[in-house]
């Protein structure tokens, strides 16, 4: 599964090697990604570095061969000669943008090593192995390591990286990607799944062309707009045969995947947390954890990769009580009735779903509050006993009589200023002191960063979820983000990451 022998690291799945080698200036160098492979001399697949390229900047003097603008590298940093995107741009203990990491050490794990305050894949230690790479920065006394966790029958590889500040001087994040990757794959075709509301992940694809081309959010959420999913493939990819590279990243904030095709012909691809508005201060002793990045590859074209990348979110992100079960049939209740709804008329339309064989209703919108059109009442959980006397749990019963299952809508993120919520604590809303607030869809966003906040919608969900029989919650996040401040984060350039371990912690 993971193998070293003198500097080549071999990472093997069922029917995938990623090969990658610690150069002798120690910089991590990636050889080979693709179809499983049974020799163990990797020298054939290296790229010969023998003579100078016109402009190139050495990286020492006494060996002017070693350029890092074109190694096919695992991760760069600024100021060395390569000249390609980089994936950490970071303002260094000496005031400098200037990093150069290279190798001290690894260690291999069995089983995962999760990040502390993200989400990430599981895995039993039979079934994964993780390998992480210690770099630093001699200058400025400044770490950073790669982790590789290894699923073997998913044919997948997750990577994300942890910067460690050991200097006495405090140094800022501007931007620090979980994955880079440089192949050396011949052409390649970039394909990304884009949209809007209510027309999400339309396929989209471009032959690669020199330059760099950038897919992300910026609104606050992964969005409607870009999946951070996006694929590699070679032209003549079908649905079942050629060969295809997939990219994905277990983040709910603003994403950032780039790619860039060199003028010496490799790729470098990238994937992390978007250095939009990003700006994080890293003290002494402190440390920074990337998001997971999710790769894979398969040689049976664009249904080998969506196998498996269905195959791992299945076996080590879906937990409880469908990881292996079919998903119940549902009917929901919104474009049947919006606001203006009755139980009579919620139980009489589950009766007739019910003798079509759904299996599972779900209440959305307007059972709260005095929520009877959408400037009102969000951010309050007192259920509306005007539409539904007996509250959730009579309902509940109802449908349980009909043989439904009872699911219920949350929108937990955001408040309506015309709510008790806003009128009580109107500090809990996201604004800047001092400027008027932008609505979107007639509501604002929650302080996630503020503990008290998410105490509250904690306590609030909880509480009606324990009122009733409750199996299924529709949790929508329909506003983009705007007027980004917070008081509880000491520079707002951690706003929009911090909201994110605000929702996760919650």
């Amino acid at each position: 599964m993971i193998e070293k022998r003198g500097d080549i690291f071999r990472l093997d799945t069922k029917d995938t090697t990623y090969m990658f080698r610690i150069t002798r200036h120690g910089h991590p160098e990636h050889i080979y990604y693709g179809d499983r492979l049974t020799g163990t001399d990797p020298e054939p697949l290296i790229m010969k570095h023998t003579i100078q390229t016109g402009s190139s900047v050495m990286y020492t003097e006494d060996d002017p061969d070693y350029c890092l603008d074109t190694l096919t590298l695992e991760y760069s940093g600024i100021g060395k000669g390569d000249y390609r995107h980089s994936p950490a741009e970071i303002l260094m203990p000496d005031s400098t943008y200037v990093c150069d990491f290279t190798y001290d050490s690894y260690v291999i794990t069995e089983g995962i090593c999760p990040p502390a305050d993200l989400p990430a894949a599981y895995g039993e230690t039979d079934e994964c192995r993780t390998l992480e790479i210690r770099l630093s920065d001699k200058a400025c006394n400044v770490r950073s390591s790669l982790f590789y966790t290894v699923f073997p029958e998913c044919n997948i590889i997750t990577r994300r990286a942890v910067l460690y500040n050991d200097d006495d001087r405090g140094l800022r994040i501007r931007k620090l990607m979980s994955m880079m990757l440089d192949l050396n794959a011949g052409p390649l075709v970039l394909l990304t799944l884009d949209g809007g509301w209510i027309r999400e992940t339309h396929k989209h694809t471009r032959p690669l062309q020199p330059g760099i081309f950038v897919n992300d959010s910026t609104t606050g959420a992964s969005s409607n707009r870009h999946n951070p999913g996006i694929i590699l493939h070679a032209p003549d990819c079908g649905e079942d045969h050629g060969k295809a590279y997939g990219f994905n990243l277990i983040y709910s904030g603003n994403h950032y995947e780039a790619v860039e095709l060199s003028s010496s012909g490799t790729v470098r691809v990238m994937n992390g947390i978007n250095p939009h508005c990003f700006d994080w201060p890293l003290s002494a002793g402190e440390s920074f954890e990337t998001p997971e990045s999710v790769l894979t590859y398969s040689s049976d074209g664009l249904n080998g990769v969506s196998r498996n990348f269905h195959d791992f979110i299945n076996r080590h992100i879906i937990r409880g009580e469908y990881k292996d079960k079919e998903r119940p049939v549902l009917i929901n209740s919104w474009e049947a009735f919006y606001f203006k709804f009755s139980c009579r008329k919620l139980v009489r339309l589950a009766g007739r779903a019910a003798k079509l064989g759904i299996e599972l209703f779900v209440l959305d919108d307007g059972w709260f509050g005095d929520r009877n059109d959408d400037h009102a009442g969000l951010g309050d959980y007192s259920v509306n006993l005007r539409k539904m006397p007996g509250g959730l749990k009579r309902l509940s019963r109802k449908l349980s009589k009909k043989g439904m299952k009872f699911g219920l809508w949350f929108e937990p993120e955001m408040v309506n200023e015309n709510s008790d919520l806003f009128r009580d604590h109107p500090e809990f809303a996201v604004r800047i002191p001092g400027r008027r607030s932008s609505l979107g869809r007639n509501q604002l966003v929650l302080d996630l960063c503020n503990s008290e906040v998410r105490d509250y919608i904690v306590r609030n969900v909880c509480s009606v979820l324990d009122s009733a029989d409750i199996s299924y919650v529709k949790w929508d996040m329909n506003r983009h983000m705007s007027d980004m401040f917070s008081p509880h984060v000491s520079e707002q350039g951690m706003f929009y990451h911090r909201y994110m371990l605000g929702l996760y912690e919650g």
